[in-house]
């Protein structure tokens, strides 16, 4: 077997910081996603805002719902961010989360935060996952274990441009 394909579903670095903040293979709190899922729909910003709720978002906060995912070593490029999967750390970011679904043509849930609250994490219809900061939105993957990846082990997270 090549020496670059790993026989677990996430890299090593990755395996441990997950199973070093309480996540193990079919981890599943279904009770705290509907939980959560409920409690955004209900929402609604001054402005009428409303936060959208799909199975991507659900399932994704069902397996790593409320793990605080700390990296157990430097990172590659960046300094890896301490990850809390907590949609609810979103919950008054309805209109900046339709804003980026709409430019991205999708649906957009809140998925938690990286740091001190220096980022908010999201995640679309289709699962990709982004991180929305001051200094703009950023793709970390086309799923949450590629996200994960890119979190915890310090990659440079791809920005998100307009096009033009």
């Amino acid at each position: 077997m090549p020496e670059n394909l790993s026989t677990t579903r996430f890299p090593v670095a990755v395996d441990a910081a997950l199973q070093e903040a309480g996540w193990r293979p079919g981890r599943w709190d279904i009770k705290l996603a509907e939980h959560w899922a409920d409690t955004l729909r209900a929402f609604e910003s001054p402005a009428g805002h409303r936060h959208a709720v799909f199975p991507a978002a659900v399932e994704a906060w069902a397996e790593f719902g409320g793990l605080r995912i700390v990296a157990l070593g430097p990172g590659r490029q960046t300094a890896p961010p301490v990850v809390r999967v907590d949609p609810l750390a979103g919950l008054h970011l309805a209109r900046t989360l339709a804003d980026l679904g709409r430019a991205l043509g999708t649906e957009v849930a809140p998925l938690g935060v990286e740091g001190e609250d220096q980022a908010v994490l999201a995640i679309d219809a289709e699962g990709r996952v982004y991180s929305i900061d001051h200094t703009g939105d950023w793709y970390l993957g086309p799923d949450i274990d590629h996200a994960l990846t890119t979190l915890v082990t310090g990659l440079q997270p791809a920005r998100l441009t307009t096009g033009t």
